[in-house]
């Protein structure tokens, strides 16, 4: 009987002892927990949303299709802003590849775009760089790409590197191949000066 005494008193002691012990653990937690900038805590967007408002846009954007050619076009960007009254849609940050069916690759960047609605293309400019994946690299003020069929012309001074040499010239012209049906050929145009380098 003694012992059943002790066995319940002990209980009861128990269940006072171990809320209160809990009690004290929580409250020095709470003591010696640092203080919190209520300020800090929660970080703002630093968006100015007038702006945002007078001027919509969209980020990271991606386009793909396909042209009448047969030719996967791929466009993304950093940042694009819809077309609106008297403006053109832009683009900055532009990204533009080109996979021909001859298994060719182009791809283009350049820090902006302007779509051509009527035209049916887009105009890269801020200097822009185009790689092929038959070794050239070229690097021009601007290009124009077409939308609707495999063509990338430029109309301003060219400074290319290839499996030939070093090439300067006036313009040139990606497009589809007229005499070989399903091919696609790079052409210089102007004045064109070629720096052959031997065994290139």
């Amino acid at each position: 009987m003694a012992r059943v005494d002790r066995h319940t008193r002990l209980v009861g002691w128990l269940k006072v002892a171990l809320p209160l012990t809990a009690l004290a653990i929580l409250s020095t937690l709470f003591l010696v927990a640092r203080r919190i900038d209520p300020e800090a805590a929660l970080p703002y967007a630093e968006v100015d949303v007038e702006d945002l408002a007078r001027e919509p846009r969209m980020t990271a954007p991606t386009y793909a299709g396909t042209t009448e050619d047969g030719a996967a076009l791929t466009l993304s960007a950093t940042e694009a802003r819809p077309e609106a009254e008297g403006t053109p849609a832009k683009a900055a940050g532009l990204r533009l590849e080109l996979a021909t069916p001859d298994g060719g690759r182009t791809e283009l960047l350049a820090a902006e775009a302007v779509m051509d609605d009527a035209s049916r293309q887009v105009l890269l400019s801020g200097g822009v760089t185009l790689t092929t994946s038959s070794g050239y690299r070229l690097e021009t003020a601007e290009v124009a790409a077409k939308l609707d069929r495999t063509g990338l012309e430029s109309r301003v001074p060219v400074l290319a590197t290839g499996p030939a040499g070093e090439i300067r010239a006036d313009g040139m012209v990606l497009s589809q191949d007229n005499q070989t049906p399903g091919a696609y050929v790079l052409v210089f145009k102007g004045g064109v000066r070629l720096v052959y380098q031997p065994g290139s």
